[in-house]
This record gives structure tokens, C-alpha cells and sequence, in this order.
């Protein structure tokens, strides 16, 4: 990724100072959905705190726990359920930060399919992302006391791909959507909001937090890291501020750093003011009632909980307690 020396860098390296390397994992690809550490990067903030970042798209192959257990990342955006999913088995990631403060998930459905409340799921598919993103949905189900194996009366699960296909080929009643992405897409489809139906997670009380900082708990015991983290969340949390007020700008900046040429102006610009709903309300430090509702929801799953007990040091405000000073 291409990297500019700004002012502020050849100052640090005029007074001998060495930049600082850190390694962002992203949970996708790159979007406005990580606009904030473009912008953060693009103008000049991790710079001025002495910081070198590298900024690692994601994609469907892409896990961004198995990238940091492998040593690729120093820090990674995930989503809690799939974070403490992980804890429980034994990687022992912390949340340091939590720039999300809604969660962005949905179902949607055809209206055509008959389906008018979570009561109606029962023996019809349901497309489904998995790859750690699958938890909030397992959770969901199993408060509605709905099997997921395909038996009468549970529901069929559709491994879905990246994509809005299942739906707009009747695959399935219902798929996995984002209310900054692939809602958008269904509809730029050609299938109109009133031949839609749809299902917030924040809706129903399922809700879990998405796109936190993580990283392993062994390297933020070290003075050292910690201080680097303190830098990076600050000027990552001025750089997701800015994109809230200019959001057209951040979306351009993304699309600077998008490679692959796959995503255009208009959808990138609407991704960036659905998004800026979700953090908005955030100062980057998790609030621990937050925190709690998503453990609850992932232990309430009755025989097949997400999760089996309430995890410990899942969370620090080490970082945030400093940075956010």
C-alpha cells in the first residue's frame, strides 16, 4: 500500500525518532466501512503520532482471528461475537476499542414469501454469512427456539456467499444483510423497499457489537505496545470523526485506496453516510453495558449457546482511557 512521507514524518525523522509499525487487519475489503483508518491514514493523523500503519484489506478468505493468532497483524477489526467465540477456544484476543456503537446487521426478506415476523422463519432457507459472522444469527434462531439443521419446523441455512444472489434468484426467503451494503445492493438490484421486508438485529434484541479493535492479550500486558496503541486508537478515532463530518470526502479517500477498482463513487458515498449512523454516538471507548447485552445474547442460545459462560478480560479501557483523554 502506498505510503506518503508527510511533514510531520520527516521530522520525526530529523530528530532521530524512529516511526513506529503497526499492521491493521480489516474484516473486508477495503470500503467505507473502515473509513475511518483511511482517512486517519490519508490525513496525516497516525503520522503525527509518530505511527508507520499498514492498512491489510480483507475478503472471503480472510479471517482476521486466524491472521493475528499467525502473527500478521498487530491489531485487527472484528466483530465481538466472532472475537469472543474465539476467547472461549483458546485465542485470547481483547477489545481495546469500539469505533462501532450500533450494529449495522439485518435479515431480508421477499415481502412475496409470506414472511411478516421472526415467528414466520420457520421451514423456509435463510442465507447466512459464516467465517465468524454466522454467531449473531445462531444466537437469534436459538432465542426463537427455531433449529437451524433444516428439521420441520426449524429453518434451512443457506452458507452464503458474499453476495445478495440467494435472494435475487429465490434461493433462499431471507439473506444476511448490512444496512450500509447489501440492502443496498438487493435494491440497486431492481427489487423495491415496499417488496422487501426486514429484520434489524438491534431490532429484535439480538444485537452484538461489530468492527471493534482487537488484539492479543500477551502483547498488550508489554508498556511498550500499550503506548503505541494509545497512539493509534487516538488518531484512529480522530480519523473516524472527521469521516462522520465529511463523509463525501472519506469516501473518496477510500476509493484512492481501493485497488481493485471494484467499488464506485455512488455506493461508497452511501456505504459512508449509512455508516457514520453506526458510529456516531461512539468516542471509541466500549461501554461496558454494550458489552454485557452482546455477551447475553451470545449466552442465551438454551442447549447451543455462541458462547458457554461469560468470558473474563475480554475487554481493557487501558487504551481508551489514555488515548481519549
Amino acid at each position: 500500500m502506498k505510503k506518503l512521507l508527510t511533514g510531520a514524518m520527516f521530522a520525526a525523522m530529523a530528530s532521530g525518532a524512529q516511526a513506529q509499525d503497526v499492521t491493521l487487519q480489516l474484516k473486508w475489503v477495503t470500503q467505507a466501512q473502515f473509513a475511518g483508518y483511511y482517512v486517519a491514514q490519508a490525513k496525516g493523523f497516525y503520522e503525527e503520532e509518530g505511527l508507520n500503519v499498514t492498512i491489510k484489506p480483507g475478503g472471503p478468505d480472510i479471517a482476521p482471528t486466524q491472521v493475528i493468532a499467525g502473527g500478521g497483524a498487530d491489531v485487527i477489526v472484528e466483530w465481538m461475537p466472532a472475537a469472543l467465540a474465539a476467547r472461549e477456544k483458546g485465542l485470547p484476543l481483547v477489545n481495546i476499542a469500539q469505533p462501532f456503537k450500533s450494529s449495522g446487521m439485518m435479515l431480508t426478506c421477499l415481502k412475496e414469501t409470506g414472511i411478516a415476523a421472526p415467528t414466520d422463519f420457520a421451514d423456509k432457507t435463510l442465507g447466512v454469512w459464516f467465517f465468524g459472522n454466522e454467531y449473531p444469527f445462531l444466537s437469534w434462531m436459538s432465542q426463537l427456539g427455531l433449529k437451524t439443521d433444516g428439521s420441520a419446523g426449524g429453518v434451512t441455512v443457506l452458507k452464503q456467499g458474499f453476495n445478495v444472489d440467494p435472494l435475487l434468484q429465490k434461493q433462499a426467503a431471507c439473506i444476511s444483510t448490512m444496512t450500509y451494503n447489501e440492502y443496498w445492493q438487493v435494491i440497486d438490484a431492481g427489487i423495491t423497499p415496499e417488496q422487501l421486508v426486514t429484520f434489524k438485529y438491534e431490532d429484535q434484541g439480538v444485537a452484538t457489537l461489530e468492527d471493534g479493535l482487537y488484539v492479543m492479550e500477551d502483547k498488550l500486558a508489554d508498556p511498550a505496545f500499550q503506548e503505541t496503541m494509545v497512539k493509534f486508537v487516538r488518531a484512529s478515532m480522530k480519523g473516524w470523526k472527521y469521516a462522520e463530518e465529511n463523509s463525501d470526502e472519506a469516501a473518496m479517500i477510500v476509493l484512492e485506496n481501493d485497488e481493485t477498482g471494484a467499488q464506485t463513487e455512488a455506493h461508497q458515498k452511501r456505504m459512508m453516510g449509512e455508516v457514520a449512523k453506526l458510529t456516531a454516538g461512539s468516542n471509541g471507548a466500549l461501554d461496558p453495558a454494550d458489552y454485557e447485552r452482546t455477551v447475553a445474547s451470545l449466552m442465551s442460545g438454551g442447549s447451543d449457546p455462541v458462547i458457554s459462560k461469560a468470558p473474563e478480560g475480554a475487554w481493557s479501557h487501558v487504551i481508551t482511557d489514555k488515548a481519549l483523554q
